[in-house]
C-alpha cells in the first residue's frame, strides 16, 4: 500500500513540472501541444510492455474500462482547454483543481474505503494553500460572463476525479492499458488542432526538448505512475497530496528564475505540506506488525 502511494505520489511529482516545460515549449497551441506530447506518452507505454509479462498483453479488457480510460486523459485536457478558452485562467484552474476534493470525498463510495476526518481536512488545507498558489494572493472575481467556462471547468474536475476513483474498481486491469488512453488522447486532440488551431511547431532544439520533456514526465510516465496509485495505493492520501502540484509547479519556477519567492509561498508550502501529512496520518501511525505482515502478504501474492 505504502509503495504504491508513493508511486502515485510521484505523477504528482512530475505534473510539478508541466507549467515550466509548457512555457519553455513556446507557442505551440494547446491541443497540438497534447497531441505531439501524448504521442510520446504512449511511446513511453510501449517500451515499458517490452517488460510486462505476456499475460498481460492477452488479457480482455472490459470495455467499460476503455470508456473511463479515454474519457478522463482526453475529456480532461479538452474540457480544461476550452475552459481557459471561455473563463479567465485563475478562477478556472482553481475550479479545475477540486479534483482532489472530490477525489478524497468520492472515495467513501468506493467498496472496502473508509473516508475519516483527518482525510476530509487535510484536503481542504490542501485547497486553502493552492488558492494562495492560484490566485497569486489577490481575490477571486467570478462573472456570471464566464458561467460557460466556469462549467467546463467543473466537467474537468469531476472527469478526472471520476477516473481516478473509477479506475480503483479495476484492479486486475494492468497499467500498460494506459498506453492505448494515451495513443487515443494524442489521436483525438490532433483531430481537434486540426479543426480548431492554427499549426504552429516549436522553435528550436530547446523547445523540442521541452516538448519531449513533457511527453517523456508529465504527459507521460506520470500517469502510468497515477494508475499504479489510484488502484493499490491509499487513494485518500493521494487526493489530498495532490494538492502539492502547484506547490511543488512554483517552487520549479522559482528554482528556475521564472517566479519569486514570498510569505504567500511559504505559507502555501505549510497549508499543503500540513494538510497532506494529516491526510497521511494513518500510515505514519501503522504499527510495525501490521507493516510486516502487509509486505508478508505481498510478497506471497507476487510469489503466486
Amino acid at each position: 500500500m505504502g509503495r504504491a502511494t508513493l508511486i502515485g505520489f510521484s505523477a504528482v511529482a512530475m505534473w510539478a513540472l508541466l507549467a515550466l516545460l509548457t512555457d519553455a515549449s513556446g507557442k505551440v497551441p494547446p491541443f497540438l501541444l497534447s497531441a505531439i506530447t501524448f504521442s510520446i506518452g504512449t511511446g513511453v507505454g510501449l517500451v515499458a510492455r517490452l517488460l510486462m509479462p505476456t499475460a498481460d498483453r492477452s488479457q480482455k479488457i472490459p470495455p467499460q474500462v476503455w470508456v473511463i480510460g479515454i474519457a478522463g486523459l482526453f475529456g480532461y485536457h479538452f474540457f480544461y482547454f476550452t475552459a481557459l478558452r471561455n473563463a479567465p485562467a485563475v478562477e478556472a484552474s482553481l475550479i479545475a483543481y477540486l479534483w482532489p476534493l472530490l477525489i478524497v470525498l468520492g472515495s467513501a463510495l468506493m467498496p472496502g474505503e473508509k473516508l475519516a476526518w483527518n482525510h476530509v481536512v487535510g484536503t481542504l488545507l490542501g485547497l486553502a494553500g493552492t488558492v494562495l498558489i492560484v490566485t497569486k494572493g489577490g481575490g477571486l472575481a467570478f462573472d456570471a460572463r464566464y458561467t460557460f467556462g466556469y462549467t467546463m471547468a467543473a466537467v474537468c474536475a469531476l472527469l478526472w476525479s471520476s477516473y481516478s476513483l473509477l479506475s480503483r474498481r479495476f484492479p486486475s486491469v494492468p497499467t500498460s492499458i494506459v498506453t492505448w488512453f494515451c495513443g487515443a488522447t494524442a489521436v483525438l486532440s490532433l483531430v481537434c488542432h486540426l479543426a480548431l488551431e492554427q499549426t504552429i511547431l516549436p522553435d528550436g532544439a530547446g523547445q523540442w526538448l521541452a516538448v519531449l520533456g513533457l511527453g517523456l514526465m508529465p504527459v507521460g510516465a506520470a500517469f502510468y505512475a497515477w494508475d499504479i496509485g489510484v488502484k493499490r495505493g491509499n487513494i485518500q492520501v493521494l487526493g489530498a497530496a495532490s494538492y502539492a502540484a502547484p506547490l511543488l509547479s512554483t517552487l520549479v519556477l522559482i528554482a528556475a528564475g521564472v517566479a519569486e519567492p514570498s510569505l504567500r509561498i511559504l505559507a502555501a508550502c505549510v497549508l499543503i505540506t500540513g494538510g497532506a501529512a494529516l491526510a497521511a496520518k494513518s500510515l505514519f501511525l501503522r504499527k510495525p506488525a501490521a507493516i510486516e505482515g502487509e509486505a508478508g502478504a505481498s510478497e506471497s501474492g507476487a510469489g503466486a
